[in-house]
């Protein structure tokens, strides 16, 4: 489902659909309904920058029902203004979540809060949008919050793991991954918390 999910995201907001902006303005829903006309008309203003989005404020759910249906019951241009809603909400939480876990960090040198936040968001997603995160996600996060790691003090506090086990952990994925160990052995060797 995740590969599907990010070729329709390519499709509807990528450089696929930024190549095929003249067609997709040119569609229309499959539809006389004059609502469904004009709520098609205002979704490719709206991709041009003109008016407000018209699906503003709508629910994830319903937002990724129409970003996601590529049945012809929506044009182009209507999913990616469904899309680009649900991306802005997304943004919207981030910033603000972000925000906390710095006040969160500042006061207590922990995440804790700030991982178990994004794990109930992750938790909360339409499962199209789970779809598209690492299939470990909801693990690793509740292995970071097992942890209790208190960042200024460079200890884990909960599960009795030290900071270099927790290096190894962030460094262990992606394509340089080997060369994780190595670097989280000599970044932690001198430090107090390395063992």
């Amino acid at each position: 489902m995740g590969a599907r999910a990010e070729t329709i995201v390519d499709e509807i907001a990528g450089e696929t659909w930024a190549a095929n902006r003249a067609k997709h303005d040119a569609e229309f829903p499959k539809s006389d309904d004059p609502q469904a006309l004009a709520l098609a008309r205002q979704a490719t203003d709206f991709s041009h920058g003109i008016g407000a989005n018209p699906f503003k404020g709508m629910s994830r759910e319903q937002l990724d029902a129409i970003a996601y249906d590529d049945s012809g019951k929506f044009t182009v241009n209507e999913r990616h203004a469904a899309w680009h809603e649900a991306y802005d909400q997304e943004q919207a939480w981030r910033v603000r979540v972000v925000a906390q876990g710095d006040l969160e960090y500042q006061g207590t040198g922990k995440q804790n809060g700030f991982f178990a936040e994004v794990l109930k968001h992750y938790k909360g997603l339409p499962a199209i949008e789970q779809a598209q995160y690492p299939d470990n996600y909801a693990s690793k996060l509740q292995y970071w919050i097992s942890l209790d790691f208190n960042f200024h003090a460079n200890q884990a506090e909960g599960g009795g793991i030290s900071y270099k086990s927790v290096v190894e952990t962030l460094l262990e994925q992606g394509p340089h991954a080997r060369n994780g160990a190595m670097i989280a052995a000599s970044a932690t060797r001198d430090t107090p918390a390395a063992n």
